[in-house]
């Protein structure tokens, strides 16, 4: 039997905004064709993103008719724009889509454009089938997606897997967008190869004799897997990739015909945005984003979830327009809510959750301002709050800025319900536009989490 190879690409979301980054990705992919290699996604390759917003999710069509993968799966992402975006998208891409745990009023999401659970793709000799699944938390952590009805990933896989078998496959393959549900997913099911996404560090690793990988978010590595008696996988970069000179171009005259280059304001120190920054305790991106919306609000404190802050290049020199939107790229409003003393403390407790699972468990989920936190590592909670000059009350009232999302999801922060909302006003990215052209871009680490 000749070897096959996978290319194994997840969670590439706002590459499309860096226009000669996402072509060398596709410069790669294409540069890897030949009789005997199968190109996979495994979820959030459509959003988000700020071409993403302007476009629904259909700049993601410039890279899939470049590229031309064979197999795709749905992330939570991938129905950012509403479910008939996502259905239009499918019905336009050259891939076959698979989704075996994904259901809207009774039936499978998007049969009738084409999605199935399960697909097999002859190549170098042999027979491997695919079937795909997505986290099952996906109505809680996408408001875009509440009228979704997704299975138990396990039962999907193991009905899937059991097809695939009755159809004569050579190997068995998963495209997985579970995150971290990828373990438990090895134990109690028996494919040849999971391949993952949703969280959005890069894994090669063997659980119950399943080799998993994951290429982690941004593009900049694609996995490549070579199946077999013993599948094994590399990683390969995209740094020296040529890019798809098409691609880039199609990207760049997006990005013109929508008006995103204005300069806002310049930044001298750069400012980075990297899965540290994100999730490490307290950083100058997410000190900028809070203070934006606190000082847009007049509210006492302001609160950001660390999955909104989108990685990227750093900000500097010129920001544009685009670059505000590429930190948080969502349709999602600034809101304030009335929070007590109480609850508050609740929330800063939630900014450290083991089981969010999307992240490593060390990582912190919280950017504030107007107040600052001594955390105590050992009990796992605050150990002292300061809001303005003042020890916290728990007694005392206190206004909340924060975005709109947290009102929806009961995955993060569950403390904060939308009968706290008291009101909701501009979208996240024009306040931040707002906020650099009116401040300029000079954010600093001050103290505000310490202990993290």
């Amino acid at each position: 039997m000749s070897s096959v190879r996978l290319f194994h690409y997840s969670d590439i979301e706002n590459v499309y905004d860096e226009p000669v980054r996402a072509g060398r990705l596709a410069g790669l992919l294409r540069g890897c064709r030949d009789d005997r290699t199968i190109l996979v996604g495994t979820g959030d390759t459509t959003a988000p993103g700020v071409l993403s917003l302007v476009t629904e999710g259909r700049q993601s069509l410039d890279f899939f008719s470049r590229v031309r993968p064979e197999v795709s799966t749905f992330g939570n992402h991938d129905f950012d724009h509403g479910l008939d975006a996502t259905r239009a998208i499918v019905r336009d891409s050259p891939q076959r889509w698979v989704s075996a745990n994904v259901y809207h009023e009774g039936a499978r999401f998007a049969a009738v454009e084409g999605v199935t659970p399960t697909t097999v793709v002859d190549r170098g000799g042999a027979r491997v089938g695919f079937v795909g699944v997505t986290t099952p938390r996906t109505p809680s952590i996408n408001p875009m997606a509440a009228d979704l009805d997704l299975e138990d990933p396990v039962a999907a896989v193991e009905r899937g897997l059991s097809s695939l078998r009755e159809r004569g496959v050579d190997y068995t393959v998963v495209c997985s967008h579970l995150g971290t549900g990828d373990d438990d997913l090895a134990r109690r099911t028996d494919a040849d190869v999971i391949l993952g996404g949703h969280v959005h560090s890069d894994r090669i690793d063997r659980v119950c004799g399943t080799l998993l990988t994951r290429p982690g978010a941004g593009a900049g590595t694609v996995i490549e897997v070579e199946l077999g008696a013993t599948p094994r996988a590399r990683r390969r970069s995209i740094t020296h990739a040529d890019p798809d000179a098409r691609l880039v171009d199609s990207l760049r005259e997006r990005m013109r015909k929508a008006g995103l280059t204005e300069t806002v304001a310049r930044v001298e120190e750069p400012i980075r945005r990297t899965e540290i920054e994100a999730f490490g305790g307290e950083s100058r991106i997410g000190n900028w984003v809070a203070d934006a919306y606190r000082t847009e609000t007049g509210a006492d404190v302001a609160l950001q979830n660390a999955g909104g802050i989108r990685g990227g290049p750093p900000l500097s020199g010129e920001v544009s327009v685009a670059d505000c939107v590429s930190v948080l790229p969502f349709d999602e409003r600034v809101a304030v809510a009335e929070v007590s003393g109480e609850e508050l403390l609740a929330l800063l407790a939630e900014g450290y959750c083991p089981d969010i699972g999307f992240g490593d468990p060390e990582w912190w989920h919280a950017h504030v301002s107007g107040l600052e936190m001594v955390w105590d590592p050992v009990r796992e909670r605050p150990k002292r709050v300061t809001v303005g000059d003042e020890p916290l009350s728990e007694r005392e009232t206190y206004t909340l800025a924060t975005t709109d999302y947290l009102f929806h999801t009961d995955h993060e922060f569950p403390t904060l319900t939308a009968e706290h909302r008291e009101s909701r006003g501009k979208l996240q990215y024009d306040v931040l536009a707002d906020h650099a052209r009116e401040y300029g871009i000079d954010p600093e680490v001050e103290g505000r989490l310490v202990g993290i």
